[in-house]
């Protein structure tokens, strides 16, 4: 899921505790076709104009007199609409062509994108207008998301590796693309950001198109006994979707996550760490998650659990480090140290987690299914950042990060306590 969904984001062992029996290497030269640099060359690049796109959108509304409220509405506007409208995009995904879908969500934000940098760059900027190019955006990324699941098995015949790689140069992205948008805010202007990712969404959309897929089979024609409608495939999709335990229980033990944990804690954490040791130091915090969250995808490229949710939960007990240093107001080296750990931990259950998903589901409802799973992943992710505020003027926002921590260490547990998720095999295909 984009943001912070289980697919989105292992201790020191191989695997959940049986030696090298547990885990297994795939040769890198199985990786690397054609087809998966194409991919690999749409997703890297464009989540570099995405992770740009903040800082744009901050510094270039601010510029002009708008609040941080108005920034957050703007954001909110998108996220509203890739939440509301991703499983539709899966029905569509699946009924229809998914890479084409992809393929024309990007080339609209291209046109979305470039309306913004015009706009800027004129020093034309409207905020009805701002908050229409998100909700444009947020409704492309509601039809492009959907397709991705189903496009990795058919580009990556190692698609544990691919899952890895791909989150490896997300995580690069994290890095470089704030501070390359800073670059050009300085010396440009926030309308060359957006200029920028304008044409990161073109080169995702040209990679796309230059794919070479074998065709699909076709789907069935009827569904229990009945014509194949909109409604009758969203229908499906649930049916899919609840007869899998172990998605659904990750599912439903991840909205606490995101309630408890995920949104309380990038608002909260940036309010104790800048007053007192000042931005610098929060920007290390956040270099160090990504830093960790590189090195977790790559060690989950070489590292295969032969039950890869069990191994993917043992790692996630790494990220009650992140509410947990902050909460207990360490030294910001000893922050760092822990946060980069937490982000080892969680890239490890992000690339296990993502690879059981687009290996356990068969490929005709896969669409679907990814939909579900992103939109009941994000379902919380608001409540969880609304109700940030409240709970530290109630109780305080270190105790808030304490529970946090707490929280975290209990959905690890939670994860393992399920056998559907404990005791789930890795797919051959994987």
């Amino acid at each position: 899921m984009t943001s912070s969904s289980p697919c989105q984001d292992p201790t020191a062992t191989a695997g959940p505790g049986t030696g090298g029996k547990d885990t297994a290497e795939l040769p890198g030269d199985r990786l690397w076709s054609r087809n998966f640099r194409l991919y690999f060359t749409a997703r890297s690049v464009a989540t570099l104009g995405d992770t740009m796109l903040p800082v744009a959108l901050s510094a270039g509304l601010l510029s002009y007199g708008y609040s941080a409220g108005d920034i957050g509405l703007v954001m909110a506007a998108s996220t509203a609409c890739f939440a509301g409208l991703v499983i539709f995009g899966g029905v569509f995904a699946d009924r229809f062509n998914a890479r084409a879908m992809m393929i024309g969500a990007d080339l609209a934000r291209v046109g979305t994108q470039s309306t913004a940098a015009v706009l800027f760059l004129t020093h034309q900027v409207r905020l009805w207008e701002i908050v229409v190019i998100a909700v444009v955006n947020g409704t492309c990324a509601a039809m492009f998301q959907p397709g991705v699941a189903s496009t990795v098995v058919r580009v990556a015949t190692d698609v544990q590796g691919a899952n890895g790689v791909t989150r490896t140069a997300e995580s690069v992205a994290g890095l470089a693309g704030p501070a390359l948008a800073g670059v050009l805010i300085g010396f440009v202007s926030p309308g060359a950001v957006f200029a920028v990712h304008a044409s990161t969404y073109l080169v995702s959309a040209v990679s796309l198109i230059l794919l070479r897929l074998a065709p699909l089979p076709p789907r069935p024609a009827a569904t229990r006994g009945g014509p194949s409608t909109f409604r009758s495939d969203l229908a499906e999709g649930w049916r899919e979707f609840r007869a899998r335990t172990w998605m659904w229980g990750v599912i439903v033990i991840w909205m606490g996550y995101m309630v408890f944990v995920i949104g309380p804690y990038v608002p909260l954490a940036a309010g104790q760490i800048i007053p007192e040791h000042g931005a610098g130091a929060y920007g290390l915090v956040n270099s160090a998650l990504g830093g960790g969250t590189a090195v977790g995808a790559l060690f989950a490229i070489r590292v295969r659990a032969r039950h890869p949710l069990r191994a993917g939960a043992l790692a996630l007990f790494a990220a009650v480090l992140m509410p947990g240093s902050v909460g207990l107001d360490l030294p910001v080296p000893v922050v760092v140290g822990c946060v980069f750990l937490a982000g080892t931990g969680w890239a490890v259950w992000s690339v296990n987690w993502a690879t059981t998903v687009q290996t356990q589901v068969p490929g005709d409802i896969l669409n679907r299914i990814h939909a579900y799973e992103v939109a009941g992943s994000l379902a919380m992710l608001p409540v969880g950042q609304a109700l940030a505020g409240p709970a530290s003027a109630a109780f305080g926002a270190r105790h808030v990060l304490q529970a946090g921590a707490v929280v975290a260490l209990l959905v690890c547990v939670a994860l393992l306590a399920v056998p559907a998720v404990r005791d789930l095999r890795r797919a051959p295909t994987a």
